[in-house]
């Protein structure tokens, strides 16, 4: 199940491609302008590409619930999670795509270098960044900030894992010597089998216990997807950029000039809250609760409801 696709990148790269023809922009911040198109548009494909193998395989599955391009925001930390996959088990796949067009060389220490033009250089750890996302990730469900399964009364804990996937064609270096978590690098198209050996290596007679229901692992990534908070860049300010303001327009003849539309604006504002009132209690929810809802409109029929409201429904087979 497809829970969350990639947000579009196209509006920050528009907006990238604008600041080249700045007024103010010298040969210095173009050059540094075009390396971050460059950036942007080589991560995107990146993630493009793993999110097609781990959509072809799980995307169709009832099994499986698939979220893209996550970002998080929990305890004054961000986490920026390219992919997730959860399954009925709970068992919750963290994987951070990395696109190198040389490949990838780690040590015996973990630590990592990538090529250009054949010649290595520093880049810190994917192990570690993708560590620190599911730390943020299990953080939010120890906090009870995305609501988890329950049976018998007691909430089913996740299983967080974690994974790194680079290019199918990229070159993956590893130390001979054997290392904890070199199991975790692998080749975009390889996570199939690597998922399917960590189920054959699970000897826990306690895992069947979790299974959840189909429509239960729906509800929860749907939770899970709710908790987006999309990134906002001020591009401008990044290559320190003034903001170019239009000029002032003259102004209008007070006969023919037209009124302010102030009963629009408060129709606009009036129509945002009703889209954020509860359709049982009129209560107003806070938005990753109406994104939840509006996730599930099979469930909630296109409705929205608060959380106690939510309960009072019935429940699903």
């Amino acid at each position: 199940m497809l829970i969350k696709s990639a947000d579009n990148k196209t509006k920050d790269i528009e907006t990238l491609q604008g600041l080249l023809t700045h007024p103010a922009a010298n040969a210095d911040a173009k050059r540094k302008i075009e390396q971050e198109i460059k950036f942007i548009q080589s991560g995107a494909k990146g993630e493009r590409d793993a999110a097609y193998e781990i959509d072809f395989h799980y995307g169709p599955s009832k099994n499986w619930a698939v979220v893209h391009d996550l970002r998080i925001e929990h305890g004054g930390r961000v986490a920026q999670i390219d992919h997730i996959l959860v399954n009925r088990f709970l068992d919750v796949w963290v994987c951070e795509s990395k696109r190198f067009g040389e490949g990838i060389a780690i040590n015996e220490h973990g630590e990592c270098s990538a090529f250009f033009n054949g010649k290595p250089y520093g880049l810190p750890s994917p192990f570690e960044q993708n560590r620190k996302h599911c730390a943020v990730l299990k953080a939010m469900f120890d906090d009870g900030v995305v609501e988890l399964p329950k049976r018998l009364g007691f909430s089913i804990k996740p299983d967080i894992k974690s994974l790194v996937l680079v290019s199918k064609n990229a070159r993956i270096t590893r130390p001979k010597a054997k290392t904890e978590g070199m199991d975790d690098i692998l080749k975009a198209d390889q996570i199939k089998a690597r998922i399917e050996k960590e189920f054959d290596n699970d000897n826990n007679i306690l895992t069947a216990a979790k299974i959840v229901g189909s429509d239960t692992l729906k509800d929860f990534a749907a939770r899970l997807a709710a908790m987006h908070v999309p990134a906002s860049f001020d591009w401008h300010a990044k290559f320190g950029l003034p903001k170019q303001t239009a000029t002032p327009a003259r102004p209008a003849d007070k006969a023919t000039a037209p009124a302010p539309a102030v009963a629009d604006k408060a129709a606009e504002e009036s129509k945002k809250k009703s889209k954020l009132a509860c359709s049982s209690c009129g209560e107003t929810v806070a938005y990753n609760v109406a994104k939840f809802c509006w996730f599930n409109k099979a469930k909630f029929e296109g409705n929205v409801y608060c959380m106690d409201c939510q309960k009072k429904l019935p429940a699903a087979d």
